[in-house]
């Protein structure tokens, strides 16, 4: 069965996609939910003249994104955190402190954008890498460093 996605769904699409799914999936979860809707012949006009529409904001916020990136690659910013004598951090560093560490250097960026390479939460000190999502292709990588507080 064919679907437009009202919003972003993980691992099937983003919003405004047309795909192809069970129809199980479709009926009993995806439309219900008011993630997505039919793709009638209707409904895809009306997609179609929507995505016409919009192809002009889209070019707006892809040169933000990629202006954004060009000022984050280089970027490393610290994180502090409560330490054993061994180095071990008493809890974790995760992408929500990462959100914070940019936040103080005037970059607002969403948590849920932010992914933390390799792993969901550092326990050590130490550099780590992290990959920022500023748009639906457009990722910027930056590095983090873990240091005692």
């Amino acid at each position: 069965m064919e679907i437009i996605l009202k919003q972003d769904v993980a691992n099937l699409g983003h919003k405004d996609d047309v795909v192809t799914v069970k129809n199980g999936y479709a009926t009993n979860y995806l439309i219900p939910r008011g993630f997505a809707v039919m793709a009638t012949a209707s409904a895809k006009k009306v997609h179609a003249e929507n995505m016409k529409q919009r192809a002009h904001k889209e070019a707006k916020i892809r040169e933000e994104a990629t202006a954004l990136v060009a000022k984050l690659e280089g970027l490393t910013i610290k994180v502090g955190a409560k330490t054993s004598s061994t180095g071990k951090i008493f809890g974790s560093v995760n992408n929500i402190q990462i959100a914070e560490a940019l936040a103080a250097q005037g970059y607002d960026i969403d948590r849920k954008n932010i992914a933390i390479v390799g792993e969901d939460n550092v326990k050590e000190v130490g550099t780590y890498d992290a990959t920022i999502k500023l748009h639906r292709e457009i990722k910027a990588n930056i590095k983090f460093e873990v240091v005692s507080e």
